[in-house]
């Protein structure tokens, strides 16, 4: 084995002193801060570090987007070919460099010689089965069989946590003793969760850092046992937030914002609607109807309280946005405010999937999925309840999630207020810089790889 580069989400400068595990790295290797590709969200940074690219190049310009063709909005897309770039896996596989790729996304379609990501069964009476997907097709069956079904309730929702980064690394430890590739990529969630539900300098949050340093340990112990060289990435920091901001309510309160009435609430109208937001923590894509006013719709936001910049088309640019998958206006959220995708006036008429885990269904992204309602009086009976009737083969909602979302205290998606509180990169090898761009992280991996400088 040559290299393992790990993703530790949430990671930044100032944390590291929290990370025992860290500290042989870190003395005999290097540390430098990173200055992210706008928006800092998973999606975007993972696809700029595979392409030494911008999203105007990559065309990755967040978690989510308009799909102008289907008029869909669509988030967590998984297929490797929505990168419009080379990526530096198909560079080191040119070389005949072997990589396996645990969780970093994007990771259907790779080109990875060994691969798992996230996929749910959905059987045809509402269930979702836990499960991942990869290459070859043995690969994860024969993983599954040796850990157990992935933890995908440990991945996402109200129960994230420790859980699925543990299985992870699992996985990771088995292909470094049995396939033994050449780079290995692993994707290490666990910083998000509390760091999102309570803050990045809150008590849980050290406890989650706490909880990673052992996985780290082990995962670095593995490595190092074989000889490899570590590169720790982390795609963004989690800064405070208290005040979640409601473009889409605004919009239609305007009558700018047209809606669909169903039987299970209202749907968000993409045809008729004269703009939309596509929200995605602190950043946010307006989209406007063929032949409306993009500059009564730009007033508007330059006057709507939380909003920090208002970006048009030819500002786009500055930020690496200017792609057709971006919005014709893009907002970034002032210091301590992040955007919320709900668009109903009235909580009776909030669609069903609104109080359900659901990140493919909602169009914006929702930190609400991490809190079960605090509404609710019996939670854990409830949730219990609603698993019940799903075992028995009834169709029901798990409808435990609050429409609620002030609880939230922690986002990311503008630049770093500083570069402490910003991502970094770890490398077991000594480097001169102490500040590197997200885009030289392509670059700096194929040269380390294949020993070209």
């Amino acid at each position: 084995m040559k290299m393992v580069i790990a993703i530790t989400v949430g990671m930044r400068g100032k944390d590291i002193d929290q990370f025992p595990s860290l500290s042989e790295l870190v003395s005999e290797g290097s540390v430098a801060s990173l200055t992210p590709p706008t928006p800092a969200v998973t999606c975007t940074s993972q696809a700029t570090f595979l392409t030494g690219k911008l999203p105007q190049e990559h065309g990755i310009v967040g978690n989510g987007w308009f799909h102008r063709d289907t008029r869909e909005v669509r988030f967590w897309l998984q297929p490797r070919d929505l990168i419009e770039a080379p990526t530096f896996i198909d560079h080191l596989r040119a070389r005949g460099v072997s990589v396996a790729n645990l969780f970093w996304w994007f990771n259907m379609g790779s080109g990875a010689d060994w691969s798992l990501t996230p996929r749910p069964e959905y059987p045809a009476d509402g269930r979702k089965i836990p499960c991942v997907y990869g290459e070859p097709p043995e690969f994860p069956v024969e993983m599954q069989r040796k850990l157990g079904r992935f933890p995908l309730f440990d991945f996402w929702g109200p129960r994230a946590g420790i859980g699925s980064t543990s299985w992870i690394v699992d996985s990771a430890i088995s292909v470094i003793d049995e396939q033994d590739p050449d780079v290995l990529l692993v994707y290490l969630p666990h910083l998000d969760y509390d760091d999102q539900r309570h803050g990045a300098d809150s008590p849980q949050a050290r406890r989650s850092r706490q909880q990673l340093d052992q996985e780290l340990e082990r995962l670095l112990q593995s490595a190092r046992g074989r000889g490899a060289e570590v590169m720790l990435l982390s795609e963004y920091g989690v800064e405070d937030v208290s005040r979640p901001l409601f473009p889409n309510r605004m919009l239609a309160e305007r009558g700018e914002l047209k809606v669909h009435a169903t039987s299970h609430g209202d749907l968000l109208d993409l045809h008729r609607s004269h703009a939309f937001v596509v929200c995605d923590h602190q950043l946010a894509h307006v989209h406007m109807g063929s032949g409306d006013d993009i500059d009564r719709v730009t007033a508007l936001f330059q006057q709507f309280e939380g909003v920090d910049q208002v970006l048009a088309a030819g500002d786009r640019g500055q930020f690496g946005l200017d792609h057709r998958r971006a919005g014709d206006l893009v907002l970034l959220a002032e210091a301590g405010c992040w955007f919320a995708y709900p668009w109903w006036l009235d909580e009776a008429r909030a669609p069903d999937f609104a109080r359900t885990v659901d990140i493919h269904r909602k169009p914006g992204y929702d930190p609400a999925e991490l809190f079960l309602d605090p509404a609710l009086r019996w939670p854990a009976l409830k949730v219990g309840f609603r698993l019940l009737q799903k075992k028995v083969g009834m169709r029901t909602l798990l409808d435990v999630i609050s429409t609620d979302p002030s609880m939230v205290r922690g986002s990311h998606g503008r630049p770093p207020s500083d570069a402490d509180r910003g991502p970094v990169v770890i490398r077991s090898w000594k480097h001169s810089a102490s500040a590197i761009e997200a885009v030289d992280v392509h670059d700096e991996i194929i040269r380390r790889v294949l020993k070209e400088g």
